[in-house]
């Protein structure tokens, strides 16, 4: 689904990603792990085309081109992305929140698929309330519901369970099993909560210093991986 190849990122004069090449397959979810500060968030910023990158190669769904495209256009061509942060729009209802995905979708459709509701009930029952009145956890539901109006491919998750109490975040992971399973989306995702990746990703990619150290089925990230380049 996502193939990066040899992929050169630079902030300044600091080089943040170093010839970094990973296959993400289609209809699996594969997670990008590491320590703070090593590069997790820019690998999917570059993907998304939210920062430049140096040189090197995205190629979407087998023969798309990314690395020259804006990222409005990356959302056309079915690429949902949820941000660190989430950065819902907090004066706005969900509602409002959610059909502002409507704008990116390729077909122009202008209601919002019954899917959302159906994987997260919650934001039914408060489709007219503020998104700022919400949880924290509620709130990052929202900010992948607003991705999932696309109906995406791709799906990128920047700290999904960061921040948000432990049930929540068990449902988020329930939801990426299904999207995966029911839906035939791929997931591509940051996260740092070992057993979330160990339940609910398919394979996984370990960063340090900008570079894949480590990459694999999940069953193959063992203790040694996670003493050397995961624990603090």
């Amino acid at each position: 689904m996502l193939a990066i190849d040899t992929l050169n990122q630079f902030y300044g004069e600091s080089h943040t990603l170093w010839d970094l090449s990973l296959d993400v397959p289609s209809g699996q979810c594969t997670c990008v792990m590491g320590r703070n500060g090593v590069g997790k968030t820019t690998l999917l910023k570059c993907v998304m085309g939210e920062v430049p990158i140096k040189t090197g190669e995205l190629t979407y769904d087998g023969e798309i081109p990314l690395t020259r495209r804006r990222l409005e256009d990356r959302s056309r061509l079915g690429i949902g992305y949820v941000p660190q942060g989430r950065q819902i729009f907090p004066l706005l209802t969900v509602e409002e929140n959610l059909r502002t995905g409507l704008a990116a979708r390729r077909d122009g459709a202008k209601r919002i698929p019954e899917r959302i509701y159906e994987l997260f009930p919650v934001l039914w029952e408060m489709r007219h309330r503020r998104g700022g009145d919400l949880s924290g956890g509620q709130q990052q539901q929202l900010a992948i519901g607003r991705a999932l109006v696309l109906e995406p491919r791709l799906l990128i998750l920047d700290e999904p369970g960061e921040g948000i109490q432990p049930n929540i975040v068990a449902e988020i992971g329930e939801v990426i099993r299904k999207l995966n399973r029911e839906d035939g989306m791929t997931v591509l995702l940051a996260e740092q909560k070992l057993p979330f990746v160990r339940k609910y990703a398919d394979r996984f990619v370990i960063l340090d210093r900008g570079r894949p150290v480590a990459q694999g089925a999940i069953d193959e990230l063992g203790d040694d991986l996670i003493k050397r380049h995961l624990t603090v």
